[in-house]
C-alpha cells in the first residue's frame, strides 16, 4: 500500500456492519491505498506469516498504540487476526473510542489464505 491520501474513504455503514469478508477486503484495498490495514495478532504470529501491506498493532498493546498510529478518527481501517475474534474485539474497542470507519475482516488470515492467497501460510 502507498501512503494515505487526503481523501476520506468510507467503508460499509458501520451502524449495520462490523465485519467484511476477505473478498470485500481485497477489493477495498485494491481500490484505495488510504485504508489502513492492521494485523492485531502478536509479533511471533506476524513474523510467521502476514498479509502484504498490513501493519502490526498487537491486540495486547492495542489500547493507546492504535490511537497514536492513526489519530484521525475518520480514517478507514480494516483489522484482521488469525480467525477474526481478536480483530472484532479491536474493532469494537476503536468504535468505543469514536472511530466509526473501522471493520474486522471475517475469518482472519486463515480465511484469507483459503479464499484469496494460498501462498500465505496457515497455522
Amino acid at each position: 500500500m502507498n501512503g494515505p491520501s487526503s481523501r476520506i474513504f468510507m467503508l460499509p455503514d458501520p451502524t449495520h456492519v462490523n465485519e467484511i469478508s476477505p473478498q470485500q477486503c481485497k477489493a477495498i484495498l485494491s481500490e484505495n491505498s488510504s485504508v489502513l490495514f492492521l494485523d492485531c495478532r502478536e509479533a511471533h504470529e506476524y513474523a510467521y506469516c502476514r498479509i502484504e501491506g498490513s501493519m502490526l498493532v498487537p491486540l495486547s498493546q492495542f489500547a493507546g498504540m492504535a490511537e497514536s498510529q492513526f489519530p484521525n478518527k475518520e480514517t478507514a481501517c480494516i483489522i484482521y487476526c488469525h480467525h477474526g475474534v481478536r480483530s472484532l474485539n479491536a474493532t469494537f474497542y476503536l468504535r468505543e473510542q469514536g472511530y466509526a470507519n473501522v471493520f474486522s475482516m471475517h475469518g482472519g488470515i486463515e480465511l484469507w489464505s483459503l479464499d484469496i492467497d494460498p501462498s500465505v501460510p496457515r497455522y
